[in-house]
């Protein structure tokens, strides 16, 4: 009787951070810190740092052991620091037991995750600077820091740690969900106005049901913040154009450095060849076509210049690698691109008249109409297309759950049955 009454007073003096009573206590009893007498058997370290005890920390810290104990729920010391926010007591826990860091509890929690849903900036960037390799660990059902920054209302922390690894922005769970549907759910205003102000957010990134962060709002009753929510989910008129025209990747490399390599090929071996001998009209390495077709070697001239001009600029902005979400450099590439490939055909055009026979006279001006409405066809097909698209993918979201397939599938079976069942 009189053992447990000397550990409760350790344990009081823990709580209480009277350091004097426990050195005694100690003195007396090496081994009374290692006693378990509290609730959730938690050792007198977890009390310590449950109560924000810096100076009990620092004269325990030679019992290590005490920092890798663990009680009733898996937690250790460095769980419960991280908790209650004391940034003292989590410094001297890590350096007493680094490795638990990455200890779960019985949430599967590590010290990280449970500094972040507290909104502890101090202790996240302290245990970061430990270890930053449990930022990238998953709780249940596949669930991120970040999603759990969403759970618990956390846009602190979920800004601080978005900052450091933009690559957890478009994780999934195990249920396909990224932050942004999460917060669609959880009804939180401000975190979607955070996420989408973000270059490498996807906005119509789709979950295991395929269905994006605008159709589960669409889903879920109307809130005060509702229209809110919507006009951030929502495409700009302005910002269709990244819908519609393809976004700029390595193939579109391809075809610009595919122009270019043309164009300046064309520039030195031009249609017709070139002179080889001086002469009085002309001199060796002047172009045939300048002298037989003066008109038309202008023109060409013109045309293959701002097809290589525009290619060459076109790769300078993929090179760049500028986000497709910023409008004005996706309208600059895309124009440039529209561009370069008009004037190769121009080119082309005014190669053909001078190599053929019979089409001295021809003009280039049917060749420029051909060019633009395709061109302008092209464009006019992708835009229906998309806006067709859309509208397919707008109605099957509104469909009700009666009319998906599978359970029209079964309506039909459920029919058969009764029709072929007995008559009564």
């Amino acid at each position: 009787m009189a053992a447990k009454v000397t550990t409760k007073n350790l344990y009081d003096a823990a709580k209480n951070g009277d350091v004097a009573t426990l050195e005694d206590l100690m003195q007396q009893e090496p081994n009374l810190a290692g006693e378990v007498l509290y609730a959730r058997s938690r050792n007198v370290l977890h009390i310590a740092a449950m109560h924000g005890q810096g100076g009990i920390v620092e004269v325990l810290s030679s019992h290590r052991q005490l920092a890798r104990d663990v009680d009733s729920q898996n937690s250790t010391p460095l769980h419960i620091a991280a908790a209650q926010g004391s940034l003292h007591v989590a410094l001297k826990l890590i350096s007493m037991a680094p490795e638990t860091c990455l200890w779960r509890d019985c949430h599967n929690m590590n010290p990280l995750h449970i500094a972040a849903v507290n909104g502890h900036i101090n202790i996240l960037q302290k245990l970061l600077e430990t270890n930053s390799s449990p930022v990238v660990e998953r709780v249940h059902r596949g669930e991120t820091v970040l999603h759990l920054c969403i759970k618990y209302n956390r846009l602190v922390s979920l800004k601080f740690l978005v900052e450091k690894f933009r690559e957890l922005v478009c994780a999934k769970d195990d249920d396909g969900e990224t932050v942004l549907h999460l917060a669609v759910r959880f009804n939180q205003l401000q975190t979607i106005r955070y996420l989408v102000k973000q270059p490498y957010i996807e906005k119509k990134a789709h979950n295991s049901l395929g269905k994006t962060a605008l159709q589960i709002l669409n889903e879920i009753p109307h809130t005060p913040r509702y229209s809110d929510m919507e006009k951030l989910l929502k495409i700009r008129s302005t910002q269709k154009i990244s819908n519609v025209f393809p976004n700029l990747t390595d193939t579109t490399m391809v075809v610009v450095v595919l122009i270019a390599t043309m164009a300046f090929q064309a520039a030195v071996s031009p249609p017709g060849g070139v002179w080889q001998e001086h002469t009085a009209s002309h001199k060796a390495g002047d172009a045939v076509m300048a002298s037989t077709h003066p008109k038309l070697y202008k023109q060409f001239v013109r045309a293959n210049t701002i097809a290589f001009g525009s290619a060459i600029i076109t790769i300078f902005l993929i090179t760049t690698r500028q986000p497709s979400g910023r409008i004005v450099f996706l309208l600059i590439s895309l124009f440039t691109m529209w561009l370069s490939l008009a004037s190769i055909a121009l080119s082309y055009g005014a190669s053909i008249m001078v190599i053929s026979p019979n089409m001295e006279t021809q003009s280039l001006v049917p060749v420029i109409i051909v060019v633009v409405v395709v061109s302008l066809g092209i464009i006019g097909f992708i835009y229906v297309y998309s806006i067709i698209r859309e509208w397919f993918l707008r109605r099957d979201t509104a469909l009700p759950r009666s009319h998906t397939s599978s359970d029209r599938v079964i309506n039909n079976v459920g029919r058969v049955l009764r029709s072929s069942g007995p008559k009564t």
